[in-house]
């Protein structure tokens, strides 16, 4: 990646790229055959990056790093550093897997329930006919069990690592790993399994362009996100001043 399109902001560096200009450079990882680690940055991400150094280098190491989060982009721009757009990791997601068919890619999936994780690579395999799931598996597993699941990930020689489980679990395991496995690309995708199942709702448009989707996820599942979203990232606002402070 070239550093000359990264920002920082409040520790952290963001890659001022489009859907495109992200959708280019995946590729360009995967003529190349190297380990590659991809990272959204959300309000969330950035308060915990604030209060995990660990955290934080591991996403300023990434080879690629997306704003995920309308918040963010309008932080950018108080701050003189104007972000070009929202790269969605759900959206991202969706286009990777749509360019895995076509292209021949081959796709691990890794993360949330046995149930939620099977009902992606069906849906996936019949919305994009051609799509080569080369391994999956859930996201529950006991530290004795971890270099099973490396070693899992290794021999399927997938293109693309798609990993769903929670951060900065996600974060950690990657950066632990990704030498070992090998993957040209791997990203941490959240909540999206669950999404595209069809167990958690999107947004509609509105909301996402509002920067309001945060607040239809909270709707879903008001106690499970009430800390989140009222609680710990309420600091973002504290880490937003002093960045526009300092500048």
């Amino acid at each position: 990646m070239n550093k000359r399109n990264r920002i920082e902001m409040m520790g952290c560096q963001i890659d001022n790229l489009t859907m495109e200009e992200t959708l280019q450079t995946v590729e360009g990882f995967i003529k190349s055959g190297q380990p590659h680690q991809h990272v959204v940055v959300n309000v969330d991400k950035l308060v915990k990056a604030s209060r995990d150094p660990k955290l934080r280098s591991i996403i300023n190491e990434c080879a690629l790093i997306n704003v995920d989060g309308m918040p963010v982009v309008w932080a950018s721009r108080l701050v003189g550093k104007r972000l070009k757009e929202r790269v969605a990791g759900v959206d991202l997601f969706e286009s990777l897997m749509r360019r895995s068919a076509d292209k021949g890619w081959r796709v691990f999936l890794l993360g949330a329930r046995e149930e939620v994780v099977a009902g992606v690579k069906t849906t996936y395999e019949k919305k994009y006919p051609g799509l080569v799931v080369a391994g999956y598996r859930n996201g529950y597993w006991r530290p004795e069990e971890e270099a099973g699941v490396v070693e899992q990930i290794k021999v399927a020689k997938a293109d693309l690592l798609f990993v769903a489980i929670s951060s900065p679990k996600k974060e950690h395991f990657l950066a632990r790993y990704q030498e070992e496995m090998k993957i040209p690309f791997a990203m941490g995708v959240g909540g999206t399994f669950d999404v595209a199942v069809g167990k958690v709702k999107r947004a509609p448009v509105w909301m996402q362009n509002a920067g309001l989707e945060w607040f239809y996820r909270f709707l879903q599942e008001p106690r499970r996100m009430f800390k989140r979203y009222f609680v710990d990232d309420m600091a973002f606002f504290w880490l937003l001043l002093k960045e526009v402070a300092r500048r």
